[in-house]
């Protein structure tokens, strides 16, 4: 397995659960996004998702979110922006009957902010190299800045895959960093 997701062999995986059983498929699925052409990628990201994050957590989620981080700063995966918003599928959903279980995933989830910081900032040259008409404050053909609100729904589909990265990314530090839920505790209060 290389580095990337070597420490996959230190989780207990077939003690761990998800939606459907034994987590002891998840390092399978997990190899199959870092390596995988663009439509086992895809299919291994589906299937990770209804195992592991919707609409219930399981104890196999907060062990998986590290190796999604892993992933989402790896330049070779396929569907980096697809990882992120699996993170923030996880981070929206939740386990009632188990507190814990969503508590630890969305911590995991939380605590690879940095990641998602420096994957957002790192966009920026790529859409101004790729945006056409050139800088990103250069108004579009029709008189349309991206201020204007219909600039901005297009930027939600980027074409390009740097663009879906940064987008997912800044998509994750919005749902981050305004996460609130039952089971997680509240943030400290900020020093006034």
């Amino acid at each position: 397995m290389g580095t990337v997701l070597g420490a996959m062999r230190n989780v207990r995986w077939h003690e761990l659960q998800h939606a459907y059983g034994s987590a002891s498929q998840v390092p399978g699925v997990l190899s199959r996004i870092a390596w995988g052409d663009a439509p086992s990628s895809g299919e291994a990201l589906t299937d990770l998702e209804r195992w592991i994050g919707t609409p219930p957590v399981f104890d196999s989620t907060a062990a998986t979110v590290p190796f999604l981080w892993e992933l989402a700063a790896t330049d070779t995966v396929r569907d980096r922006a697809g990882v992120l918003d699996l993170l923030a599928t996880i981070l929206a959903a939740g386990n009632p009957q188990h507190p814990a279980w969503t508590r630890a995933a969305h911590q995991a989830v939380v605590q690879g902010r940095g990641t998602a910081v420096r994957l957002a900032a790192a966009v920026p040259e790529a859409r101004e190299a790729d945006r056409p008409g050139g800088p990103p404050d250069t108004p579009e053909p029709g008189g349309l800045s991206p201020a204007h609100p219909a600039q901005a729904a297009t930027d939600l589909a980027p074409a390009h895959p740097a663009q879906a990265l940064g987008a997912a990314a800044t998509r994750l530090l919005t749902a981050i960093d305004g996460h609130t839920c039952p089971a997680c505790p509240a943030p400290p209060p900020a020093p006034a």
